[in-house]
């Protein structure tokens, strides 16, 4: 499973693979109980895992970033359920350039239960490479 088909949708918990995309919407699968359903985008909004971006003290980072600093952290990970401060006392261990002022408690939360989500279904944390321009030379 490619990180770069994973989106989060409005309204929907949890982490889903876009099957396809039609005019209309888009055909998920449930990255947790693996259902496949049709989800209108009248209804719901996708967000691509990959165009998410977290606020930081300097630039903003790429989700990915976070989760590697999660994967590489030897601090233990806070239970989904766990309360806003608990989070927070992770993350200021974990990413401490992350800035707490703009990332609100309920982002960390998610941030926490879809690392969950991408380790149990082995998903590489890997940004999809933009092909490089081929630059010509003239004679």
């Amino acid at each position: 499973m490619d990180y770069n088909k994973l989106v989060s949708v409005t309204g929907m918990g949890g982490l889903f693979e876009l099957i396809s995309s039609k005019a209309d919407g888009g055909i998920v699968r449930s990255l947790e109980d693996k259902s496949t359903k049709f989800v209108s985008n009248r209804l719901h909004s996708f967000s691509h895992l990959e165009s998410i971006e977290i606020y930081t003290q300097t630039d903003n980072v790429n989700l990915v970033d976070v989760f590697e600093a999660m994967k590489a952290s030897k601090e233990k990970m806070p239970e989904s359920g766990a309360d806003a401060k608990a989070i927070r006392a992770y993350f200021e261990k974990v990413y401490p350039d992350m800035d707490f002022d703009r990332v609100y408690a309920s982002d960390m939360k998610k941030m926490v239960k879809w690392y969950s989500i991408l380790k149990a279904n082995n998903v590489e944390l890997k940004l999809t490479e933009e092909p490089e321009e081929e630059t010509t030379e003239e004679a």
